[in-house]
């Protein structure tokens, strides 16, 4: 699972799993960069985790940040070149540009990373992405 690093996101919760049934990785804005990559890799092939998802969620603040595009403190705004294709894609929709990013990551996360494609390409492994409604606690499979 790659999901944002929201505490409002608590992935063992929202599946009602214990601690060691999910394998999270978590970042800001659900991005893929090459720790998380190697995160999710170690997680297929040692772990045989059978499903990665990435998951956005309502309200994002990685997303709605880049939206404004407004200057930050500090690194926040490396962020912002991950999420700039769901913006532009999406406009000004919050829901709509999280929605995008998570599609656009899944499908970064699948061809970024040659062992996690060849697993797709072996049907050993999918790669999806999700919607998490924080106000009603439902967790949307994203086409």
């Amino acid at each position: 699972m790659l999901s944002c690093a929201d505490s409002r996101v608590p992935v063992e919760l929202i599946f009602d799993q214990s601690i060691g049934h999910i394998f999270v990785t978590r970042v800001a804005g659900n991005v893929i960069t090459p720790k998380i990559i190697d995160s999710l890799e170690y997680g297929a092939v040692v772990l045989g985790t059978k499903i990665l998802l990435v998951m956005g969620h309502a309200n994002c603040g990685a997303v709605k940040a880049a939206i404004q595009g407004k200057e930050v403190p500090g690194q926040i705004s490396a962020l912002f070149p991950h999420i700039q294709p769901a913006v532009d894609q999406a406009g000004d929709n919050l829901e709509a540009a999280t929605k995008a990013n998570a599609r656009i990551q899944a499908t970064l996360l699948g061809e970024s990373s040659t062992v996690i494609k060849e697993l797709v390409k072996e049907g050993k492994l999918k790669v999806a992405a999700a919607y998490y409604d924080i106000a009603t606690g439902s967790v949307m499979l994203l086409n």
